[in-house]
């Protein structure tokens, strides 16, 4: 099977490595072991509990407990619809497994992360993008959308909040999708990785899942709990399909470890305390983004919403790719080029950690301009 190369990975691998500022990290800072269990409390215990245990296999789908967690998260799961994967990543790959067949349409809403079109396209579906716009502050024109949207469209793959923009899905516009999907009989995954990191109101959206019998939502533990090291993520998908993707992953994933399970369990248990933590920690820095970006006159700026990025638009006579190569190699700042997400003349940047680098960076990246 033939896939097209990741282009965001490929990037990473590329210039991670030798970044002195590294404005393309989209995590919140990450937490250690030691500030996870200063912030749950009771660390004599669970540290207890963690050196007794014997690494063998754990649950099967995730255990109860950790299902039970994650069902907190949405209106109307529980934990038979729930199945633990090795991250989104690993979801939103299962979903996809499970549904995509050769010759099936497929729309994707673009930019997002390459998973939702790249790999429908390697399994020989026919992949329609469909581009926002930052007109509409990077929210999906549905008139548009529905145009696109077929009888014969088998999937809709959209990402709530949205990696890069920071857009958020107004909840009555995730019902209009809803309902444009529902005349298609077609299914919708929701890649739902920044879900309770909204930046006003409730920091949990409303989730596709919890309003459509064949909305499928995935999540993680990276983004909204800074434990992507952990490597877990979910599916939340009503029971008849889930049946069919635990089928798809007795395959490939067997079980989760039996400590990434425990942790991501605890980390969730405790998500108002680790969300405020982050909430407090992205305010900080999309505050100094949004200054930045004020004043500086050679780029712009929609606020992001949600989550951790930002698309900036910039003003200069250079690809996206060919600015963020000679910006690093010339200055040491990392930035994430548009191109690979599809969409030249823009610039995402993470503003969720490390601040005094940031203010720097942003700095840097004005001067060179």
């Amino acid at each position: 099977m033939k896939i097209d190369k990741f282009k965001v990975e490929k990037w990473f691998n590329k210039y991670e490595k030798d970044a002195v500022y590294d404005l393309a990290d989209t995590c919140v800072e990450s937490l250690s072991i030691d500030e996870l269990l200063e912030l749950v409390g009771g660390r004599e215990s669970h540290i207890n509990e963690i050196f007794s245990r014997k690494l063998n296999y754990g649950a099967i789908h995730g255990s109860e407990r950790l299902k039970n967690a994650i069902c907190t998260m949405y209106k109307n799961q529980s934990a038979e619809n729930i199945t633990i994967t090795h991250g989104a990543i690993g979801a939103n790959h299962l979903v996809m497994l499970t549904l995509v067949e050769p010759g099936d349409k497929v729309v994707s809403i673009v930019p997002t992360y390459q998973q939702h079109y790249s790999i429908p396209k390697s399994f020989g579906a026919g992949v329609k993008m469909f581009f926002l716009e930052e007109k509409n502050n990077w929210l999906p024109d549905l008139e548009k959308l529905e145009k696109i949207v077929g009888q014969d469209t088998k999937l809709i793959c959209i990402n709530n909040p949205n990696n890069p923009t920071g857009a958020v899905i107004p909840d009555e516009m995730l019902v209009k999708i809803v309902e444009i999907a529902k005349k298609a009989n077609a299914y919708i995954l929701c890649d739902e990785v920044y879900r309770g990191l909204n930046h006003s109101g409730n920091p949990f959206c409303e989730s596709v899942v919890d309003i459509y019998d064949k909305g499928i939502s995935t999540g993680s533990m990276s983004k909204v709990f800074s434990l992507a090291g952990l490597r877990l993520g979910w599916i939340a998908v009503d029971q008849n399909i889930m049946e069919q993707i635990n089928s798809q992953r007795e395959y490939n994933t067997i079980s989760v470890g039996i400590l990434d399970d425990y942790f991501a369990a605890l980390a969730i248990e405790n998500k108002d305390k680790i969300i405020a933590r982050n909430l407090a920690k992205i305010a900080t820095g999309k505050k100094i983004l949004t200054d930045w970006v004020k004043s500086e006159p050679k780029v712009r700026l929609v606020t992001p919403q949600g989550g951790t990025t930002a698309f900036v638009y910039y003003d200069a006579p250079l690809s996206s790719v060919e600015l963020c190569k000679r910006l690093q190699e010339e200055t040491g700042v990392m930035i994430l080029p548009g191109e690979t997400l599809e969409m030249d003349k823009y610039l995402r940047i993470g503003y969720g950690n490390n601040f005094e680098q940031l203010k720097k960076a942003l700095n840097i990246f004005s001067e060179w301009l």
